[in-house]
């Protein structure tokens, strides 16, 4: 029997037992939509997960700080250098530019900082970054431009929260008091900036010096506005609260604010006093590839630096959706398991209402294989059209699904879906399905093989 004839046979048999064959395609269809569901549910929370830690900052990266004192770059108080330990400066950027796939050193330098504008005030980070980086990283600006050198003179760019975090503190009004954002212009309005904060209070406190005299009031710097990032007072993302400028700028100023004083977040030497030279608050350390972080955050550590990434923190994120993967599989298998057993009913039924036919075609000669062959095409029949609907099923409802979550997305934290259906998933779900269904009418097909066609052609 030609394999058309065979396909024709299979077909035709199936459509004659309408209702019946459409129940077992529906079980089908329920198994590989919960199946193909449930994984994108774990697939999609996976994909988040990587581009949330990607908005933080880049997956190739490494930071890099000093590792007698950690993160002082975060606003710390300057640290003493008992030993002598390595600090962040050109000829530590030199060293890690000459590990293996290292593809640049990117230096920073921040400090601590009041902003005051008419009534309203607040404390940000300000960040010395070389120019161009910020550009590489895709920030995104709502006006101007991004901040470049400018002989000492800092021009800033603001990140879009920045403005949430001044407030009035006589009146109590700001947006973390009231909800209503300060009326400021930061592009055009005179802000200015406070770098010594300990004099600032201590003069507002009517301190004294060592010397006994009244501490001088600190300079406050009118630095101009290059730019704003986009978004909205609650639109986070790794430059919201921070700003900006270029990094040989802000060591200009800082020395000349900080003349022979210590400066907040700087290591001292181990009398006390401060070094001659500022060093860098971090180095960020870029790779080739996100296969090289861990390795490379390694080596750095050996060479007596604190390294951090996300590399780890990711694969373990990674590990655990691994299980919810396979927990969320498994139940969308039962419901395929219970396909697959509706569908050796349906064949098996088949079978005991086709033995005379099975009789006859043995009588003529068929070969055993077709006979098998026709009701595995069957059974395989049922599920690639309970793979195809069930699959059809799984893309609206991982649509719904991702269209909830991003109406929600501002309540629960998330800004896109979490379902995702890669291609692979939607030809492994087809093929399986057509496997289940041949599988479940392999058994079946071996009873028809056995049937005596004498005693099948007497049957009635």
């Amino acid at each position: 029997m030609k394999f058309l004839d065979l396909l024709r046979l299979s077909t035709s048999n199936l459509f004659k037992r309408k209702l019946r064959t459409a129940l077992t395609i529906l079980g089908v269809m329920i198994g590989v939509a919960s199946i193909v569901v449930m994984v994108s549910l774990g697939l999609g929370l996976s994909r988040s997960v990587t581009e949330d830690a990607a908005s933080y900052g880049s997956l190739n990266s490494v930071q890099v700080t000093d590792a007698s004192n950690g993160y002082y770059y975060m606003g710390n108080d300057s640290q003493t250098d008992k030993d002598e330990n390595k600090h962040l400066d050109d000829d530590a950027i030199a060293e890690l530019e000459a590990l293996p796939n290292v593809t640049r050193v990117v230096p920073m330098l921040s400090m601590d900082v009041l902003i005051k504008c008419g009534a309203y005030e607040g404390y940000c980070t300000l960040y010395g970054v070389p120019d161009g980086y910020l550009e590489t990283q895709n920030v995104k600006l709502a006006e101007g431009t991004f901040p470049s050198e400018n002989g000492g003179m800092l021009n800033v760019m603001y990140g879009n929260m920045v403005i949430s975090q001044m407030s009035n503190q006589k009146t109590q009004s700001g947006y973390w008091y009231d909800g209503t954002l300060p009326d400021i212009d930061l592009m055009k309005d005179t802000v200015l900036f406070i770098l010594d904060q300990d004099a600032y209070w201590q003069y507002q406190n009517g301190g004294t010096a060592e010397d006994g005299t009244p501490v001088a009031m600190p300079k406050k710097h009118l630095f101009q506005a290059s730019g704003i990032v986009a978004g909205g007072p609650d639109d986070y993302n790794s430059y919201s609260y921070d700003i900006y400028c270029n990094i040989d700028d802000l060591m200009a100023v800082i020395k000349k604010d900080f003349k022979n004083k210590t400066v907040p977040g700087q290591p001292t030497t181990a009398s006390g006093k401060p070094y001659k030279q500022l060093f860098y608050s971090k180095l960020i350390v870029e790779t080739d590839s996100m296969d090289h972080v861990s390795e490379l955050q390694k080596e750095i550590s050996s060479l007596g630096y604190s390294a951090y990434s996300d590399a780890d923190w990711i694969a373990q994120q990674q590990k655990t959706m691994g299980y919810i993967q396979l927990v969320l599989g498994g139940i969308g298998a039962v419901s395929l398991l219970v396909a697959a057993i509706g569908i050796a009913n349906t064949m098996m039924m088949s079978i005991y209402e086709r033995t005379k036919e099975i009789g006859i075609m043995k009588v003529l000669g068929c070969d055993m294989r077709n006979i098998q062959g026709m009701f595995l095409m069957e059974a395989g029949f049922i599920g690639l059209i309970g793979g195809v609907t069930g699959l059809l099923i799984s893309y609206i409802l991982s649509v719904i699904v991702n269209a909830v979550v991003k109406n929600m997305g501002s309540d629960m934290g998330l800004s896109g879906g979490i379902s995702y259906i890669p291609p692979w998933l939607a030809l492994a779900s087809l093929v399986f399905a057509v496997l289940v269904g041949m599988i479940a009418g392999f058994f079946p097909s071996l009873r028809a093989m056995k049937l005596s066609p004498l005693a099948a052609i007497r049957n009635e």
